[in-house]
């Protein structure tokens, strides 16, 4: 059930709970590869981490390693699922289309009072925008993650120079994807983006916001109303009997009765 109006409840479903499967896969299997990444390097014992309840395992290579690759194998997994899943389905909507950028500055100014934000269809410009840029981080975060973990694995003599590109490609992208996670949160900090914080929990915003910041997403998804036919119309309207006109004959005028005259008496 994706994209339905529910007016009874103030409510559209604007993302099915396959999708938010997806999103949080991404999501958590994500935040668990930022922090052992992080675990992975001296951190552990040097800033104290280890003291932290729970986070004794942040010093030992070998146990943020292993996690690490766990992690790697859902977010890549759910990566992928989302490529050909909504490819297959021939989804756009999140694809950048032509003026996202100028309009993504529209919206960001009237965000802080500045102009009034046109209508929108169901995700925003900088949302697609967004959606582009990370999309391209992952991509790279995954394709040198393959590298070092077959280098791990099955080829311990790697080129040094196919094992260094890797490893700065995967640690540049490490840092824009931190970037990203924190612009993706100062987003949900604005008042005006505070509604869509149900959807990611539940899949579903209140209808009279989706009325007001997504009126373009409604009327592709609220049923149309077709005009009836002129032969419907013939069929519903009943004929309207014209009045019989009665032609009434003129009356034969009365003859007036025969004089019969007297016969003559005959003598």
């Amino acid at each position: 059930m994706t994209e339905q109006i529910l007016p009874a409840q103030n409510l559209v479903v604007r993302h099915s709970k396959l999708e938010l499967i997806e999103h949080w896969a991404i999501a958590l299997s994500g935040l668990i590869l930022l922090l052992t990444g992080i675990f992975e390097l001296p951190v552990g014992k040097r800033y104290y981490i280890i003291d932290i309840p729970g986070l004794g395992w942040s010093a030992d290579f070998i146990t943020s390693l292993y996690l690490h690759y766990g992690a790697a194998l859902v977010f890549t997994a759910a990566a992928v699922f989302h490529v050909f899943y909504h490819g297959l389905l021939g989804e756009k909507g999140l694809l950048p289309q032509k003026g996202d950028f100028s309009e993504s500055i529209t919206v960001i100014k009237s965000l802080f009072g500045f102009g009034e934000e046109p209508p929108m269809r169901k995700y925003l410009p900088e949302q697609r925008l967004a959606y582009a840029g990370m999309a391209f981080i992952i991509l790279l975060l995954i394709l040198s993650g393959l590298v070092k973990t077959y280098k791990n694995i099955y080829a311990p003599d790697m080129s040094h120079t196919v094992l260094l590109w890797a490893t700065w490609i995967h640690n540049i992208s490490f840092i824009l994807f931190f970037l990203a996670f924190l612009a993706h949160m100062a987003a949900i900090l604005l008042r005006p983006n505070w509604p869509m914080v149900r959807g990611i929990f539940t899949g579903k915003v209140r209808l009279d916001y989706a009325r007001h910041r997504h009126p373009l997403w409604l009327t592709e998804i609220e049923p149309v109303r077709e005009a009836p036919s002129e032969a419907t119309e013939e069929a519903q309207t009943p004929p309207v009997q014209e009045p019989e006109t009665v032609i009434e004959e003129p009356e034969e005028e009365a003859l007036p009765p025969e004089i019969v005259e007297p016969e003559e008496k005959k003598e």
